[in-house]
């Protein structure tokens, strides 16, 4: 299951970040690592982008780079 599968109030662990490598690097940088716990919070009226809370903070992400983002 991806990260863009959850529904709201609905919290995932992070298993992988597959994909771009560029993207892979920025949410490892904001702390997106393997084993945190994320929870999506919002989702936008167009469902794009979403908002996830993790580590005490807000994260707005595309839905195509949630799609990369495997939770166990």
């Amino acid at each position: 299951m991806s990260l863009s599968d959850l529904q709201i109030g609905q919290s995932g662990v992070i298993q992988s970040i597959s994909g771009n490598e560029k993207l892979a690097k920025r949410l490892l940088a904001l702390g997106c690592l393997e084993g945190t716990e994320v929870k999506l919070k919002a989702r936008s009226p167009f469902k794009d982008p979403l908002i996830i809370t993790f580590r005490g903070f807000d994260l707005a992400i595309r839905k195509n780079d949630a799609k990369n983002i495997i939770l166990a």
